[in-house]
């Protein structure tokens, strides 16, 4: 499968870019983008959600529509006639390459997971040993398999996960024979 998309690549100096880089930057922002990917949420539902105050998080919610990384729904009216605002993820995050990114996604990643028991965590953790093509050939397989299930769109009667892969030099590499 080709990847038909065309990637974003966040570049320092440009504006619009440095925008989004500040947006991408929050582990909470990036939170509310994977709350907001499956059903179009208010404010104040993400504020509960993420036991932040709402003040809080409508200036979070303007800095990830400002950059399109969320767009509101249709207003619609809430609890006691309130007028609210869903919000829903509009993806553009997944095509986003954004240089140094991957120390606040570990960081979000622990807070998703904090408070998970082990049988809710599947874990896998290995060393491999690759020369610079397998390496490639790796990476490129893991992109397309998760690339298709993303294609796929969400199962309706499906149940959210959340997946993070993290392929790194190993710090500690046995010594050359």
């Amino acid at each position: 499968m080709e990847y038909t998309e065309e990637r974003i690549e966040l570049r320092p100096g440009d504006p619009e870019a440095e925008a989004r880089m500040r947006a991408l930057s929050s582990p909470l922002r990036l939170r509310v983008l994977r709350l907001c990917a499956f059903e179009a949420r208010t404010n104040k539902e993400l504020a509960e959600l993420l036991g932040v105050n709402p003040g809080t998080m409508l200036h979070h919610v303007r800095t990830l529509v400002q950059t399109g990384y969320l767009a509101s729904d249709p207003e619609r009216t809430g609890a006691q006639g309130a007028r609210e605002v869903p919000y829903r993820a509009t993806g553009l995050s997944w095509r986003t390459s954004m240089p140094g990114g991957s120390t606040v996604l570990v960081e979000t990643f622990l807070q998703q997971i904090e408070g998970l028991t082990d049988e809710e965590l599947d874990t896998t953790w290995m060393g491999l040993k690759l020369d610079a093509a397998h390496k490639a050939e790796l990476e490129q397989r893991l992109y397309d398999l998760v690339q298709e299930f993303k294609q796929r769109g969400p199962d309706a009667d499906g149940d959210t996960y959340s997946l993070f892969i993290a392929l790194h030099p190993d710090r500690n590499p046995p010594a050359p024979r």
